[in-house]
């Protein structure tokens, strides 16, 4: 199933027990997955317009009254367009708004680099009080949306919208802070985020052919990392690797450098380098900003060597 269809069909179910839950989007009901509930949940359901800085606003107000609204757009538009609505409005104001952005990073595919946005983790992880989530899979984002729609207060959900691969087994479960170790090793860890879970796994299964034995961590709640455990991790393998679908400063590999800044160790990294996006379908793209396994392989051996 979609990613999309995953979040909608959570969003039911919450709205259907919660009639303070509620949705807002800005014209893209139908990109995000959602516009079927305007049908189940008229009262609860807002078209915006494309107006984002005033979505983000009536969010807070409805946050005010009590009710819990989700808003939703291209991550571009939920994050770089409505970064003082979310600093001032909802942070600073501490209103119980959720934020989904869709088609992170280079899955923005053929909408190009003016909806690519590289830096939306950066952005926001600046910001005093938010947290940000971005899922793996659908069993991961299934368990996780009813727990973020308790907590109280500002997260921010990075959506990759198509199919995704299964990585999480059935009985997985769901912690909201705490970072999840996919496979053990001791030469190195692999810390990623998002849909290059799947891809840093393969890395690990093709490194371990050739004797190097791979930590692979997926911190799916990016702010507040789990310091506790990436420092665990990288303090028994000594070596580390960032992997992730965003530029390299600001995101994944920033926080875990700011973990880690008073541990001397390697720390390599797999990401967007400092660059804009660009048209072109997901195989193209990981080639371009250096996004595949083999990256992911080589870069783990040069942390390796740098141990």
């Amino acid at each position: 199933m979609e990613m999309r269809a995953v979040y909608a069909q959570c969003l039911a179910e919450m709205m259907e027990r919660d009639k303070h839950v509620c949705v807002l989007d800005a014209d893209l009901a139908k990109a995000s997955g959602t516009r079927g509930l305007y049908e189940r949940f008229p009262n609860q359901m807002f078209d915006c317009g494309v107006a984002e800085q005033n979505m983000a606003s009536i969010a807070a107000g409805l946050s005010s009254y009590g009710f819990k609204p989700w808003i939703e757009s291209f991550t571009a538009f939920a994050t770089r367009r409505i970064c003082d609505q979310i600093a001032i409005s909802i942070c600073y104001a501490k209103s119980n708004v959720k934020i989904v952005g869709t088609d992170p990073g280079i899955s923005a595919e053929l909408n190009g680099g003016t909806h690519m946005s590289m830096e939306d983790i950066g952005v926001l992880r600046s910001i005093p009080g938010m947290v940000i989530f971005e899922p793996v899979d659908e069993r991961q984002l299934r368990a996780a949306i009813p727990v973020i729609n308790a907590y109280e207060g500002p997260v921010y959900v990075r959506l990759f919208r198509k199919e995704l691969p299964a990585v999480f087994p059935e009985d997985y479960r769901f912690e909201l802070f705490k970072a999840d170790t996919l496979r053990a090793g001791r030469d190195v860890t692999i810390f990623v985020s998002g849909f290059l879970t799947k891809d840093a796994l393969d890395a690990a299964q093709a490194l371990a052919a050739e004797g190097v034995e791979c930590d692979v961590v997926n911190v799916h709640t990016i702010k507040p990392i789990d310091r506790e455990s990436v420092i665990a991790s990288a303090r028994k393998t000594g070596a580390v690797l960032t992997v992730e679908n965003h530029n390299v400063i600001g995101g994944l590999h920033s926080a875990v450098l700011e973990a880690l800044a008073e541990e001397k160790l390697p720390v390599c990294a797999v990401g967007v380098q400092d660059r804009f996006g660009e048209v072109g379908k997901l195989p193209y793209l990981r080639e371009a900003m250096g996004l595949t396994v083999e990256n992911i392989v080589n870069a783990a051996k040069r942390a390796v060597s740098l141990k």
